[in-house]
């Protein structure tokens, strides 16, 4: 397949610039698998297709205030945005970060955020990603201090006082994304209470998302392109309770891409020998062979990323394009603060 099968048009009004007042109060496509059928909902009503006994599996990464402003010695505006943390030096700690712009920077380029925080160039590592060293005692503390929400390319704003606790989960709780799980953005406390009071059985694990994931695919076969590698973590009680679901006949439901990547990642080598934590490049693209997820939340993706991709392969291209062309003409939201989508 070619990455041009995946485009679909999509006015950009219908990008979402805005959370709505309410977590909840999104619209929810739901797309039955198979019979290609379409429904109309409003979030709340996701309860409705949920059954006792189900599983369902949340991503509870947390969201770091990675854009740092700052100005380099020798002059000039320069943003990096912290995507991964490599070591701990005794000067500070080595990350992996992208810079804009990326020209006139070069090893040992000093960028400063503050009296009390700056960076230090120490070489490319990877297409768009250097390696700086940030230095301070408490390089959390600085990033907590300086750092702003890293909100994706296509929200064209800065972030706001809103978006600290919007583009966050309720559950987030375990630091390192730098790009919110959106798909667990419309639960609310409420809704997952209401979730456990039926009998619905809900997990946690963990899946740092790095800026990459959301990127187009360049033109050209889909099968060169490569996904970032991205750290996960699946506790013992996620994985033995996704073991039993599968051999109860019980259904596991995903909470958006990344716990999708992470569950498939996790027993790729089967059900009794779950890989429960390391690094996932995997891939998921018309073709791919689903081991363990059989329901998924999502929300709607750009064209031509890694993503639509995912969905494509978890309920077909020909049905999912459809489903996004039936959202553009019903005037769903999109993207990260956008509507829902359900996958039966």
């Amino acid at each position: 397949m070619r990455a041009e099968e995946f485009d679909y048009f999509l006015p950009d009004e219908l990008i979402a610039q805005y959370p709505l007042p309410r977590r909840d109060a999104s619209r929810l496509m739901v797309l039955r698998r198979g019979a290609g059928r379409l429904e109309h909902r409003v979030f709340t009503q996701i309860l409705e297709y949920l059954e006792p006994g189900d599983l369902v599996v949340f991503n509870d990464t947390k969201v770091i205030p990675a854009r740092l402003a700052g100005r380099k010695v020798t002059g000039g505006r320069v943003e990096l945005l912290v995507v991964r943390r490599d070591t701990m030096e005794r000067e500070g700690e080595v990350w992996r970060c992208m810079v804009r712009p990326s020209k006139g920077i070069g090893e040992g380029t000093r960028v400063v955020f503050g009296d009390d925080f700056e960076a230090r160039a120490l070489g490319r590592c990877g297409e768009g990603l250097w390696r700086f060293l940030l230095c301070g005692k408490d390089v959390g503390g600085m990033i907590s201090k300086y750092g702003k929400v890293p909100l994706p390319p296509y929200i064209r704003r800065e972030a706001v006082e809103i978006d600290s606790g919007r583009y966050q989960t309720v559950f987030a709780r375990n630091e390192g994304a730098v790009a919110a799980p959106t798909a667990g953005l419309h639960f609310t406390e409420d809704i997952l209470k209401e979730m456990e009071d039926m009998g619905v059985e809900i997990r946690y694990l963990t899946l740092h998302t790095g800026p990459a994931t959301f990127l187009p695919v360049r033109d050209g076969e889909v099968s060169e392109h490569r996904v970032p590698e991205e750290h996960y973590m699946v506790p013992e009680a996620t994985a033995s309770a996704v073991s039993a679901a599968k051999k109860e006949g019980r259904r596991v439901v995903a909470v958006g891409s990344t716990v999708t990547r992470t569950l498939e990642a996790c027993f790729m080598d089967g059900l009794g020998r779950p890989r429960l934590s390391g690094g996932t490049d995997l891939f998921i693209r018309p073709g791919f062979r689903f081991r363990v997820v059989d329901a998924l939340v999502t929300n709607f993706h750009l064209p031509r990323s890694s993503l639509v991709m995912l969905v494509a392969a978890f309920a077909g291209r020909e049905a999912v394009l459809a489903a996004y062309r039936e959202a553009v003409r019903r005037r769903y939201r999109f993207f990260s603060y956008g509507d829902c989508m359900l996958i039966v």
